[in-house]
């Protein structure tokens, strides 16, 4: 469970860099791209043999390795778009509930056990992430651009459930390389015609934050599908844990350093997590 849990605290640091992003001015766009090149150096660099192109273009899981990136740096600009038009609220709850994707996909496609505790468990956990993510007067409107949040949704859960299903045991840094690699050159050309148009000065403080989020972006990824590939855990119970424990702690840490307020509804909400990751790890 070391895997699951570093996986946890590198996901929650994401949330602590965004944060930290509107506190010292930081673009985020700009942030983003370098922290895609430092997270495809990052596999590059913990990947221990040659790096043989040819080899590794013949294997299926390099398409689906560029397909994931342009999924990852659309579905990003899908839950900037969703937070903004519909709320941060909706685009959290989006993002998080889309965990049942790949929970149900393991239990079709996997054959993974299904039993009354473990229903129960992911039921409460999505309560638990539903509770945990909605903020005192928080402008939720889901009239507008309905179809923002589905598409974030649907596009998260898929993320999930193709990173794991695709990712080789061999060799797993190169395959996250090559996914962040994809997504950093879109967020480059992306970057380049923003740029271009708007006139949009470089941003020094985008190098330091972005090298910080590409180190634990990378770490996320790599600690959870090492978690999947722990003998003895299926990846419904793991998707189930990890997500519901991202919320909860980013919750408690948004209390601890940033003085958020935590409302009845959103302590209910860690209460449940909780209850849920003990019914769905025993």
């Amino acid at each position: 469970m070391i895997y699951l849990l570093l996986s946890v605290l590198s996901s929650t640091a994401i949330f602590v860099l965004f944060k930290l992003f509107n506190k010292y001015n930081v673009d985020t766009l700009q942030a983003i791209v370098f922290n895609y090149i430092t997270a495809c150096s990052c596999g590059i660099l913990l990947y221990n043999k040659p790096i043989n192109i040819d080899s590794f273009i013949s294997e299926n899981w390099f398409y689906a390795a560029l397909g994931l990136g342009f999924l990852f740096i659309s579905i990003f600009n899908v839950m900037a778009l969703t937070a903004q038009k519909n709320g941060l609220s909706v685009a959290s709850v989006a993002s998080k509930m889309s965990m049942i994707i790949p929970i149900v996909f393991g239990i079709i496609v996997y054959n993974e056990s299904i039993g009354f505790q473990k229903v129960l468990g992911i039921i409460l956990a999505l309560l638990a992430v539903y509770l945990t993510s909605i903020k005192p007067k928080s402008n939720v409107v889901l009239t507008k651009t309905i179809y923002l949040p589905i598409i974030l949704f649907l596009g998260s859960g898929v993320i999930d459930t193709s990173v794991n299903h695709f990712a080789p045991k061999g060799n797993l840094p190169l395959f996250l390389s090559i996914i962040f690699a994809c997504a950093g050159v879109i967020g480059l050309v992306s970057v380049s015609v923003k740029a271009t148009k708007s006139k949009q000065k470089f941003n020094p403080k985008s190098i330091p934050f972005g090298i910080a989020l590409g180190i634990v972006n990378y770490s996320s990824m790599y600690f959870l599908l090492k978690a999947l590939r722990v003998d003895g855990y299926e990846s419904s119970a793991i998707f189930t844990i990890n997500n519901v424990a991202i919320v909860a702690v980013s919750c408690l840490t948004g209390l601890l350093l940033f003085k958020e307020v935590i409302s009845s509804k959103n302590w209910i909400g860690i209460g449940l997590a909780l209850i849920s990751i003990i019914l769905v790890t025993l």
